[in-house]
């Protein structure tokens, strides 16, 4: 698994004139390709009346499974250039899908991978990205005397706290990045004495999505 990575988190779209043709780009989140084939039969239907439907995908993080499709444009001038620019951005479990209308004037091969390139970059601008990361989602129980170098500890290692409960004792519950977790020990245990102990917890994902923890299945 990889320790860190980015995708989709949310899906763009935006639209650019060319000599009179249309691009509407798309970009989205596609884990499996059964995901990312339905996603672009999705839009083909929606966009029905289009003369093309061209798309690139990226799906997988450690084997990563690439397709693209020119859909009747010439060889290579925009499912190629598509999936250069998801491999470009580093981006991983995710779909393009390029939607153009003809408006009349032949762009020439070199305009067309200008467009389609152009278009997709749109798309993920227009998208939300995340950082995915692998951690430890864990939590521990301290006194209140502890609580103040605890938030310390985590400021200075990149640890998120994401809740914190109050009661005869401090509970707190925070997501640790996989790397981080043995120094994360070792400060805590040499701050208490040995007081507080932390368990690894569950592995999981997490990004940061406006300041805020989100965790992944």
């Amino acid at each position: 698994m990889l320790e860190t990575y980015w995708t989709i988190f949310d899906e763009g779209t935006d639209e650019i004139i060319e000599k009179k043709s249309r691009f509407i780009s798309y970009i989205a989140l596609a884990e499996t390709e059964a995901e990312a084939l339905e996603y672009i039969e999705k839009l083909k239907k929606k966009y029905w009346d289009a003369r093309h439907h061209c798309y690139a995908f990226r799906i997988g993080t450690e084997h990563v499974l690439e397709r693209c499709s020119d859909d009747g444009e010439p060889g290579g001038t925009a499912g190629k250039p598509m999936l250069e620019v998801l491999s470009g951005k580093d981006l991983y479990n995710v779909v393009a899908v390029v939607i153009r209308y003809f408006g009349g004037t032949l762009l020439g091969t070199g305009g067309l991978v200008r467009a389609y390139t152009k278009s997709v970059q749109a798309g993920i601008a227009a998208a939300v990205l995340v950082e995915k990361r692998l951690g430890y989602v864990t939590q521990l129980t301290c006194d209140y005397s502890f609580y103040g170098k605890i938030q310390y500890i985590a400021a200075t290692e990149n640890v998120h706290i994401m809740d914190t409960a109050f009661t005869d004792a401090v509970t707190v519950q925070m997501v640790v990045p996989l790397s981080k977790m043995g120094i994360f020990r070792k400060k805590l245990i040499e701050a208490s004495c040995g007081a507080i102990q932390l368990e690894e917890g569950q592995k999981k994902y997490y990004g940061i999505i406006e300041g805020e923890v989100v965790l992944f299945d």
